[in-house]
């Protein structure tokens, strides 16, 4: 069966602080682990919302990569590129979240199964008949390696005609913002849909405001659709006929770990279904709020079913 959504990265599990404003260089508690890895709760979503969705990573021959292995299953995300790495341990990440929004990492990813990204991987029958691949630069950041393996997922896009999207997610923590822009730049040319934050806008595209940022990208590809994320006030959509402002929806925030992922698969999963940009952006702010109303990114992500009806209940109390 063919995909509709395929997208490959770091396979691994969320170590985090059980409360706000505890550094990670200082002893306190964690909870977890929780499978995550951006890929991966991007595809658990795209897989919830009935999308036949699939995720290229490894994981190492131990409970951590249970944990994940597990999950995916349970979402029925299709399996064919996992792969269980011997003499690995599965990918960690530890989160502490400070109370101003902000969140602090420390990756076990390089020298991890997570980290053995490479080229290889890429099994040609997962892109025939591919509608979309999706990329992540906190993905193309972990090393030389991995940005190879996004390189030859684009050719492999390419040749099977398959849309693309690219969402920057900078991970200063694994690549410099100013070595960023240089090795995300075939992404950003090939992308059909763009997902940054203003800032990741910015930086993408050497410009002092997202006005210039945007008319930079459009210049480049008239066609394209580019996403401004805004958090928690939703999103701005970006068309060569114009701008609009998609409001977000109000949630209490728990966990805010997935939330960007869940919304990148919310709106392709809905532009993929003959949804307008717009259409789907408001789509995909829904995703993205309940995302973050549980602790564990990947314990927020609802079904089809209970996204519309959390929108439509939204709407009819405004």
């Amino acid at each position: 069966m063919s995909l509709d959504i395929l997208t490959f990265g770091e396979a691994l599990v969320e170590v985090m602080r059980t409360g706000l404003d505890q550094p990670l260089d200082r002893p306190a508690l964690f909870t977890g682990p929780y499978p995550s890895g951006a890929p991966f709760i991007f595809a658990v979503q795209a897989a919830r919302l009935r999308a036949q969705a699939a995720a290229i990573g490894v994981v190492g021959d131990d409970a951590f990569g249970k944990c994940l292995t597990d999950q995916l299953a349970a979402d029925h995300v299709d399996m064919r590129g996992i792969h269980v790495r011997e003499g690995y341990t599965t990918g960690v990440a530890f989160v502490g979240y400070s109370s101003d929004g902000s969140r602090d990492f420390v990756f076990h990813l390089r020298h991890a199964a997570a980290g053995q990204l490479a080229p290889d991987l890429l099994k040609p029958e997962l892109f025939e008949g591919l509608k979309v691949l999706h990329l992540m630069g906190s993905t193309l950041s972990i090393h030389a390696e991995a940005l190879a393996t996004g390189l030859k997922a684009l050719e492999l896009a390419g040749q099977a005609g398959a849309k693309i999207s690219f969402d920057p997610n900078l991970r200063p923590q694994l690549l410099p913002p100013e070595r960023a822009r240089e090795a995300f730049a075939p992404f950003v040319a090939a992308a059909d849909v763009i997902l940054p934050t203003a800032e990741e806008a910015q930086l993408l595209t050497g410009t002092a405001s997202v006005e210039d940022a945007v008319d930079t990208l459009l210049a480049d590809r008239p066609g394209r659709v580019i996403i401004i994320t805004q958090g928690a006030r939703g999103c701005q959509v970006y068309t060569a006929e114009g701008t609009t402002h998609v409001p977000g929806f109000t949630v209490e925030e728990v966990d805010p770990t997935g939330a960007g992922d869940c919304f990148d698969a919310g709106f392709l999963v809905r532009w993929l279904n003959g949804g307008s940009p717009i259409e789907a952006a408001r789509f995909a702010n829904g995703c993205g709020a309940l995302a973050v109303t549980a602790q564990g990114p990947m314990a927020g992500i609802k079904s089809l079913p209970e996204v519309e009806a959390f929108i439509q209940a939204q709407t009819q109390r405004a």
